[in-house]
C-alpha cells in the first residue's frame, strides 16, 4: 500500500474564467427565495397605501395675469432696446418681483387671516380646512406659548372650550395663550365643532407662503405672468391668489394716481382761496352800490368794463401759467432723492410740455419701482437716470421758451391795463370806483369757474384710472394632487420591498461563515474536488437504483467513474474512507449511495458503519444493528457473523457498528482492525468506510492507514470555512491517502457555477414514467 499523493487523476475542472459568481448564479440565488420577495413587496405596497392614507394631499393652484404694455413697439427711440434680448422688460421682471414682495403677501395674510390654520381630526390624522370652519379665532394679543401649542377648540351653545377651558363666545377673553376672541360664522358644513387650531407668527406665515408662491413669465416673448401656489386646501389657495392679484392692482392704481391726486389737492386749495376772495368782492359791490345809490353805468363805462375785464382775464391766466411753470421749474431742479410731489400743470396747454412731464413722471415711477429691487450701481437704474436727466433738460428748454413768451405777454397786458386805467379816470369818480369793484368781482368769478372746470376734468381722470393688468385665467386648482405622487410612492416602497430581502440575504452571506460556493473551497485549499452532489430532495436513503436517472443519481455515478483515477492497481480491491469536519455533512448518505452505485455494476461492495460513537447507517435502511464491528474487533464474532445484505440490493453488504463500545478509539487501535480489512479485500471489490468526523475525534485517522483513498465531505451552507484550512494542512502533511473532496447539498442554482450540467437525462416521476428534464449536451 503506497502513501504517495502523486497519482494520475486530473482534478475536477472549473469552466468559469474566474471564481466570481456569474450574474445568472447570483440571480438564481435570490430567485430561490421568491416567496420572501413577494411577501416583502406586498407588505411594502401595503405600507405605501397606509402612508398615503396618512399624508394630506397637496394641490397646485394657478392663475395667469396679462401685463399690458401700451407703449410697446418699434419706435425710433426703442428699436435698439427691442433688439437687445438681454434687456429685461419692466412689465415682466419688475412686476414679478412686486407680486412676490413681502408687503403684498402680508396684506393677503392679514386680509384672509392666514396666520391661523384650522384642522379637522380624522381617523388618518388631521386635515386642514378653510371656510368650512364654524368659527374664526382672532388673536388680539398673543402670548409666546400660543405659537408653540395647538389649541383644541369646541363650541358649546354660547360657550367655547379652548383646551378644556371654558370661555365666553364672541367676546374678548383672557387665556393662558393671550387675549383671544372666538367668533362664530355661518357655514353649511357638516364638520364637527371640535377642531384643532394652529397659530403662527405673522412673519413666519408670510415667509412660509412666499416660499410656496411662484411667479414667472409664460415665455420670454410674452407679457403673461403665471402665478402658482401649492397648498393642501384648494379653496384657500384660490382665495389667496385672488386676494394677491387684487392687492397688486390696488398698488398699481395707487402709483398711477399720485399725479392726479396732487393736482386735485392744488385745485382744491386754489378754489378755497378764490371762493373767499369772491365772497369778499361781492360783498364790497353790494355795499358800494347801496351807499352810493348806483343802479347802472353809462355806455362808455360798459365798454371800458368789458375791455378791462377781458384784459384782466388774460393777465390772470398768464400769471397762473407763470406760477405753474415756476412750480415745474422747482420740481425739475430738485434732486432724485429729494424729489417732492409731482407739479400741478393746471393752466398749461402746451402739448409738448405736458407730454414731457407725463414721460418724466412715468420714468420716475419706473425708477422708484426698480430701486426697490436693486442697487444704485445697477445698469438699468443708471439708464433710467440718464433718461430722466435728458427729459428734464428738454423740459427746461421748453419752459424757458414758454416763460419768455408769457413774460412778454404779461408785460403787454399790464401796459394795456395801465392805458385803460388812464382812460377810466375820465369816468366820474363814483362810476370809476364801481367799475374797479365790479372788475374784481368778474375776475374772481371767471377764475373760480375755470378752477371748477379743471377740478372736474382731473377728478374724471382720477376715477377712470385702471391697472395695467388683466386676469386671463381665474385661480383654479388641479383635479389631482401633485404631492404625494401615488405612482412614485408605490414605486419607491415596492423598490424598498425588493431591496429589503436582497439586503437581508446579502447580510446573511456576509455574516455567514459557512461554505456557500465552490470558489470558497478552491480559495481555501488545494485539495482536489472529486465531485459534487446536489441537495437531496428525496426521503429514501438510497436514491441510486438500476433505472434511476435523477440528477443526484447521475452525480453519484460521476463520482463512481472518477474512482478509477484513485487506483494504482486496477485489479486490486479499493478501500474508500469517508470522513468530514463536523457532523451532519452527509458522509453517511453519500457513502451509502456510492456503495449502491458500485453494486449495481456488479462489483461486490461492502460498507462499514465505523462511526462507533453515533451510528446512523443501519437506522436509515431499517435494519437491526445486532452483531457488528464492535463484536468483531473484540473477537466475539467472525466476518461472516457481522456481514448483512443490504435490503433490495445484490452484491451490496453492510457491517453495522454493533453495540456501541465505551472505548471506540482503543478498539480501532487493536490488531483486529488490520485483519478485518485483510479479509474484506479478499472478498470485496470495494470497501467503503463511514467514519466519524475528523474535526471531533481521531477515529478517522486511526483508520486512514488502511484506506486507499479518503473522500472528505464538505456540505454547502453547513461546513465552516475555517475547517477548510485544516483539510489543506492534512493534505499537505499527507495524513490521508489520496485525499479528495466531495461537495454535498449544492443548491440547484449553484450547479451551473460549479461547471457542469447534465444533458438528455431523465428523472422518474411518482408514477414510474420517465420525463425529459434537459436536452442540452453543453457543459458549463
Amino acid at each position: 500500500m503506497t502513501t504517495s499523493n502523486n497519482y494520475t487523476y486530473t482534478p475536477y475542472q472549473v469552466y468559469e474564467s474566474d471564481n466570481s459568481p456569474s450574474l445568472r448564479v447570483v440571480l438564481m440565488r435570490y430567485l430561490r427565495h421568491w416567496k420572501w420577495f413577494i411577501l416583502s413587496v406586498v407588505l411594502a405596497l401595503a405600507g405605501a397605501y397606509m402612508y398615503l392614507q396618512y399624508q394630506q394631499p397637496i394641490y397646485k393652484i394657478s392663475t395667469s395675469l396679462l401685463i399690458k404694455d401700451e407703449k410697446k413697439g418699434l419706435s425710433e427711440d426703442n428699436i435698439l432696446k427691442e433688439l437687445d434680448i438681454f434687456t429685461p422688460k419692466k412689465v415682466i421682471e419688475n412686476e414679478v418681483e412686486v407680486l412676490k414682495s413681502y408687503s403684498l403677501m402680508e396684506k393677503v395674510v392679514d386680509g384672509l387671516g392666514l396666520d391661523v390654520k384650522y384642522y379637522q381630526l380624522t381617523s388618518t390624522g388631521k386635515r386642514e380646512i378653510f371656510r368650512e370652519s364654524p368659527f374664526r379665532l382672532i388673536v388680539e394679543k398673543a402670548d409666546p406659548s400660543l405659537y408653540e401649542t395647538d389649541l383644541k377648540i369646541q363650541l358649546d351653545k354660547q360657550k367655547v372650550h379652548i383646551n378644556d377651558q371654558q370661555y365666553v363666545l364672541n367676546q374678548s377673553v383672557q387665556t393662558p395663550y393671550g387675549k383671544l376672541r372666538v367668533v362664530t360664522q355661518p357655514t353649511s358644513s357638516t364638520l364637527s365643532d371640535d377642531l384643532l387650531v394652529e397659530v403662527s407668527p405673522k412673519e413666519e406665515a408670510v415667509e412660509d407662503y412666499l416660499k410656496k408662491l411662484k411667479a414667472e413669465a409664460s415665455s420670454k416673448a410674452s407679457t403673461v405672468i403665471v402665478i402658482t401656489l401649492e397648498d393642501a386646501v384648494p379653496e384657500k389657495g384660490e382665495a389667496m391668489l385672488n386676494e394677491l392679484v387684487e392687492e397688486y392692482n390696488k398698488a398699481a392704481i395707487f402709483d398711477k394716481n399720485q399725479v392726479a391726486a396732487n393736482t386735485l389737492k392744488f385745485i382744491e386749495d386754489r378754489l378755497q382761496l378764490i371762493s373767499g376772495e369772491l365772497t369778499s368782492v361781492e360783498k364790497d359791490v353790494e355795499i358800494y352800490k347801496a351807499s352810493e345809490g348806483i343802479t347802472d353805468l353809462g355806455t362808455q363805462a360798459q365798454v371800458f368794463l368789458e375791455t378791462v375785464k377781458q384784459n384782466d382775464t388774460d393777465l390772470n391766466e398768464s400769471s397762473i401759467q407763470l406760477a405753474a411753470i415756476e412750480d415745474v421749474e422747482r420740481y425739475i431742479e430738485s434732486k432724485v432723492t429729494e424729489r417732492g410731489a409731482a407739479p400741478a400743470i393746471v393752466g398749461l396747454e402746451d402739448p409738448v410740455l405736458i407730454g414731457l412731464l407725463s414721460n418724466l413722471t412715468e420714468l420716475e415711477l419706473k425708477r422708484d419701482q426698480l430701486a426697490q429691487t436693486t442697487t444704485e450701481k445697477n445698469v438699468l437704474l443708471q439708464s433710467l437716470d440718464s433718461q430722466i436727466n435728458a427729459t428734464k433738460k428738454s423740459i427746461r428748454e421748453n419752459i424757458q421758451g414758454l416763460k419768455r413768451v408769457l413774460v412778454s405777454t404779461k408785460r403787454k397786458l399790464e401796459a394795456t391795463n395801465r392805458r385803460l386805467e388812464s382812460q377810466i379816470r375820465t369816468v366820474p369818480s363814483k362810476e370809476r370806483a364801481l367799475l374797479n369793484i365790479t372788475r374784481q368781482q368778474a375776475i374772481k368769478n371767471n377764475l373760480y369757474t375755470y378752477l371748477l372746470q379743471k377740478r372736474e376734468e382731473t377728478a374724471l381722470s382720477y376715477a377712470s384710472t385702471v391697472a395695467d393688468s388683466r386676469t386671463i385665467d381665474l385661480p383654479r386648482s388641479g383635479a389631482l394632487p401633485i404631492k404625494p405622487v401615488k405612482s412614485t410612492v408605490f414605486f419607491l416602497f415596492g423598490l424598498l420591498g425588493l431591496l429589503f430581502p436582497v439586503g437581508v440575504i446579502s447580510a446573511k452571506d456576509v455574516l455567514n461563515n459557512r461554505v456557500n460556493r465552490r470558489s470558497d473551497v478552491e480559495e481555501a485549499t488545494q485539495v482536489p474536488i472529486l465531485g459534487e452532489v446536489v441537495q437531496n430532495k428525496h426521503t429514501e436513503p438510497i436514491v441510486v437504483l438500476s433505472r434511476s436517472k435523477s440528477v443526484i443519481a447521475e452525480q453519484i455515478r460521476t463520482i463512481r467513474t472518477n474512482l478509477q483515477f484513485l487506483r494504482n492497481d486496477q485489479t486490486a480491491s479499493q478501500v474508500l474512507l469517508f470522513t468530514s469536519s463536523i457532523s451532519g455533512e452527509g458522509k453517511s448518505f453519500v457513502s451509502l449511495n456510492l456503495g449502491a452505485s458500485l453494486a449495481i455494476v456488479g462489483q461486490p461492495t461492502v460498507i462499514l458503519e465505523m462511526d462507533l460513537r453515533k451510528p446512523k447507517l443501519h437506522a436509515s435502511i431499517n435494519i437491526l444493528k445486532g452483531i457488528g464491528l464492535s463484536n468483531y474487533l473484540i473477537g466475539e464474532a467472525s466476518l461472516d457473523d457481522v456481514l448483512q445484505l443490504v435490503p433490495g440490493h445484490d452484491n451490496y453488504y453492510i457491517i453495522t457498528c454493533g453495540p456501541i463500545p465505551p472505548n471506540p478509539a482503543e478498539l480501532l487501535s487493536g490488531p483486529r482492525l488490520e485483519q478485518l480489512f485483510k479479509e474484506l479485500r479478499e472478498r470485496f471489490r470495494h470497501i467503503i468506510v463511514d467514519s466519524p468526523p475528523i474535526g471531533l475525534v481521531t477515529d478517522a485517522q486511526l483508520i486512514a492507514p488502511y484506506a486507499d483513498a479518503t473522500l472528505f465531505m464538505v456540505r454547502h451552507d453547513h461546513t465552516p470555512k475555517n475547517y477548510l484550512k485544516m483539510v489543506d494542512i492534512l493534505y499537505k502533511e499527507q495524513r490521508f491517502q489520496r485525499l479528495n473532496l466531495i461537495l454535498n447539498a449544492v443548491d440547484g442554482g449553484e450547479t451551473y457555477h460549479y461547471g457542469y450540467s447534465y444533458g438528455g437525462y431523465y428523472e422518474e416521476d411518482s408514477t414510474g414514467s420517465k420525463k425529459i428534464l434537459y436536452k442540452s449536451n453543453k457543459s458549463q
